[in-house]
């Protein structure tokens, strides 16, 4: 089993990459494989909505990060955490348009494997960033990997996140609950629901 692990942070090494780790050591304990990628600092292409991706099964766009996330997932993954800071409220604009793309192509790789997300912030606005990327998993039928409580974390300065003990208890907890779904759907049993031929509409027809 192998969940990835992306962070959405520029810092590699910041408060949402320790957060990141601490999930994927207990996921390791657990048995769990587990990858990190970290969306680094350069410019992220966001979709255009050109369909590229619906005829040829990947993104019109060629940029390494998007080709390192592309070939984690083909190659089977499990799982998925995404990791954000906070900013004006909201995930990294950077992130989102990553995984705009990374949904948009690749959402035949991603249905029915279990997500979680994770936001850090100095302050406030996590409940919304942390909604805004759950919004992601529940568009492609992947089950939320819940924890004691929101997936959040505080903490400014690299490294302040330490010192919330609960922040990173839910972090551990996090680790031991998407581990404990991974095992209880990796049982043998084959299969999924099987959707409905999907219904497109509109407001205005």
């Amino acid at each position: 089993m192998k969940v990835l692990l992306i962070n959405g942070s520029p810092r590699e090494r910041g408060n949402t990459a320790r957060a990141l780790s601490e999930v994927a050591r207990i996921l390791n304990e657990e048995g769990v494989d587990t990858q990190i990628i970290n969306i680094g600092k350069k410019a992220v292409q966001g979709c255009i909505a050109c369909g590229w991706c619906g005829r040829e099964g990947r993104c019109t766009f060629r940029d390494d990060l998007y080709g390192e996330v592309m070939r984690v997932v083909k190659d089977g993954i499990d799982g998925l955490i995404v990791g954000s800071p906070v900013y004006y409220g909201g995930p990294n604009g950077s992130l989102c348009a990553l995984l705009d793309r990374v949904f948009y192509s690749l959402g035949r790789d991603l249905q029915f494997k279990p997500g979680a997300s994770v936001v850090v912030c100095r302050r406030g606005g996590a409940s919304a960033a942390f909604d805004r990327l759950n919004k992601y998993f529940t568009i492609l039928n992947m089950p939320i990997v819940s924890s004691q409580y929101w997936n959040m974390v505080y903490g400014q300065t690299p490294g302040q996140v330490e010192q919330d003990e609960e922040g990173m208890q839910t972090m551990r907890t996090l680790g031991h609950n998407m581990a404990w779904m991974l095992k209880r759907l990796n049982t043998g049993q084959d299969g999924h629901p099987e959707p409905e031929p999907h219904v497109w509409t509109n407001f205005v027809r």
